[in-house]
């Protein structure tokens, strides 16, 4: 079994580190909110932030995501047959571990499978941007979301000291998630588990951490074991329907009486459920998100995200059966 799943390097900066020369607008209020709510060292804060850089490359990534793309684009970028095949793969050499977590949190393999997949590529890409610099620049100069990214480097400030990370150092995506399975910094704090029992919490080199902390995440988030994620749905082209979000604010019978056709599988009528409507080239497709959808979605907020990942959990073991 695979238990150390990157190298060592993959995790440090080997680039020397230039101070920024001028201080990050709003970084006074930053160091006060950071010492007062979350108990951090005021010149310890300061010395940080002289470390971390602005970078206009996140701000371009950020404003351009891929879940902005209609559903035909972005289901090309994640259902894939190497992303099929990988998958495969990596649950094959990972069973008996894999089996281990899922029996523990009482989620599918195959969903754990595939949010490693969407997320990295099963662990081949974590990410290339220093976390101090991704959340640096999107809590300063970001106004959109400043305060939830200025919130999330607090939080960045306190995993380091309660893992021992270089702070300096750890590197993940141009939002500051980390890992295998990308976690922000406040979502790393409060759902990674140590699955190996290292009595450290490495989303980087620990695959059992790993997919032990993708695991807890949904079971916390409500993971309903046995129960299905979507079902396919059409609409009448006359069919008149409210807006519809990713929270289940309707039920199974209120998408009937709006004329949506499914086969319920034996859903009761009062099943909680939204409607998924995914951009094709030619029209649109419709599915019902159900609970287990939502809670992806807790992961992801996007719809095509949760759907992604929905598909290819569902390709990987069709495919290794």
């Amino acid at each position: 079994m695979l238990q150390r799943l990157l190298p060592a390097l993959a995790l440090l900066l080997v680039a020397p580190i230039v101070p920024a020369e001028e201080p990050h607008p709003g970084a006074d209020e930053f160091v006060e909110m950071a010492v007062e709510e979350h108990g951090l060292d005021r010149e310890r804060v300061r010395a940080v932030l002289a470390e971390a850089r602005y970078q206009q490359s996140i701000i371009d990534a950020i404003t351009r995501p891929a879940e902005g793309k209609p559903w035909h684009e972005y289901r090309k970028i994640f259902v894939t047959d190497t992303r099929i095949s990988s998958g495969v793969e990596f649950w094959r050499a990972n069973a008996e571990l894999l089996e281990s977590v899922s029996e523990r949190f009482e989620v599918p393999i195959e969903i754990i499978v595939a949010i490693m997949g969407v997320e990295t590529s099963y662990g081949m890409n974590t990410g290339s941007y220093r976390v101090i610099d991704a959340l640096a620049t999107l809590g300063f100069y970001y106004p959109r979301r400043a305060s939830f990214f200025a919130g999330e480097l607090a939080h960045f400030l306190r995993l380091a000291d309660e893992e021992s990370l270089p702070v300096t150092e750890v590197r993940g995506s141009y939002a500051g998630a980390m890992g295998v399975g990308q976690f922000i910094p406040s979502s790393y704090r409060a759902y990674a588990v140590d699955m190996d029992d290292s009595g450290s919490r490495d989303l980087w080199r620990s695959l059992p951490d790993a997919a032990g902390s993708v695991a807890n995440y949904l079971a916390r988030h409500g993971w309903e074991a046995g129960e299905p994620i979507v079902l396919p749905a059409r609409v009448p082209d006359d069919a008149e329907l409210p807006e519809f979000g990713r929270k289940l604010e309707h039920s199974l019978a209120d998408l009937a009486e709006l004329g949506v056709e499914f086969d319920a599988d034996g859903l009761p009528d009062d099943t909680a459920a939204t409607l998924v409507e995914l951009e094709q080239g030619d029209g649109s497709e419709y599915w019902i998100g159900l609970n287990n959808f939502y809670v992806i979605t807790r992961y992801n907020r996007s719809p095509l995200y949760a759907m992604a990942v929905t598909q290819l959990a569902d390709a990987i073991r069709e495919a290794r059966e």
